[in-house]
């Protein structure tokens, strides 16, 4: 199965794409999406940038499941809503290209990677860099992508069974269409 990990970001958003066969993962491509070179005020094409990115990742290395990083409301509540404005843009992007996505936040991510929730940037890219075998450290936003991949290799078949159990598989919820004139 191979994995596309995504560490949202409206500024740099990183991705990591992994491949697993029964509990043995493999590296194959990391790196980050960025906005920085548009205005700051230019939401919409930021927010373009991440969907045509995202989208360039998927084509290229054909993930068979995404995962991406739950956002939580952090100090500045305006920096909140344009991050999840920019992960609204993301999740879209993968579901547009029928993807599965599954959510982690980032203390189950470094629970499962480090060990300890709390684990700063570096840790993550360390054990990023020794479970994936790299010769050297990935960049902090792409090791965490490559984290919440790494995450979902362990987590995902549980959660899996476990929404089928729930009846919550694909196609549990549905479109009507409004009235029109």
């Amino acid at each position: 199965m191979r994995i596309l990990g995504i560490d949202p970001g409206l500024r740099t958003t990183g991705f990591g794409v992994i491949d697993q066969e029964g509990a043995a993962l493999r590296y194959v491509a990391s790196g980050t999406i960025t906005t920085h070179q548009l205005d700051t005020k230019a939401l919409p094409a930021r927010l373009k940038v991440l969907f045509d990115g995202v989208g360039e990742v998927v084509e290229r290395y054909r993930p068979d499941c995404a995962s991406i990083e739950i956002v939580f409301v952090n100090v500045n509540p305006q920096s909140t809503l344009l991050l999840g404005q920019a992960r609204g843009a993301l999740v879209t992007a993968l579901v547009h290209a029928h993807l599965p996505v599954a959510e982690y936040t980032a203390l189950q991510m470094k629970q499962a990677v480090v060990g300890y929730g709390r684990a700063d940037k570096t840790q993550v890219q360390e054990m990023v860099r020794r479970l994936l075998d790299l010769p050297g450290l990935p960049g902090p936003d792409a090791a965490d992508a490559l984290g919440l991949a790494i995450t979902h290799a362990h987590a995902g078949a549980a959660m899996a069974r476990m929404a089928q159990a729930d009846g919550l598989g694909a196609g549990a919820g549905s479109y009507k269409a409004g009235r029109s004139r």
